[in-house]
């Protein structure tokens, strides 16, 4: 999945640059964020193919952001991972309604974040290959 665009949006600063190398280092092109606001302007400029977004940031929450993504036609479909505090948990009903295709609790493995990326990717790449076929 080298060369997919990546968003990566926490306001702890440490994650971001964790998080942007271990990507980067495995071929992807990262962009930042450090609030919801910013990245949501971001993503409507270039569209990511994957969204990495922790949930309690200040502007504009994780879940706010999401929110947005998916009321807008250019990002309705952008897969996102969201990184929460142990312990912090969403309805599942929140879940599917928002389409978040993964929960990773902090501290987390960089090596974890990235499996679940490129499962999702991945995932989503083949979906999109048997869409084709049917409507083809």
């Amino acid at each position: 999945m080298a060369g997919k665009k990546v968003l990566v949006v926490d306001d702890e600063i440490h994650i971001v640059h964790v998080v942007a190398i271990k990507l980067r280092n495995n071929g992807y092109d990262v962009t930042t964020a450090c609030n919801g606001a910013e990245a949501l302007e971001l993503a409507l400029q270039n569209k990511p193919d994957m969204v990495v977004t922790d949930f309690q940031m200040p502007v504009m929450t994780g879940l706010e952001l999401i929110k947005q993504l998916r009321g807008n036609e250019l990002t309705k479909d952008v897969p996102v991972v969201m990184l929460t505090a142990r312990g912090f948990a969403i309805e599942d009903e929140q879940k599917e309604d928002l389409k978040i295709s993964e929960f990773i609790s902090k501290p987390f493995s960089p090596k974890e974040l990235l499996r679940n990326i490129e499962d999702i990717l991945y995932n989503n790449a083949v979906k999109n290959e048997d869409a084709e076929i049917n409507v083809g």
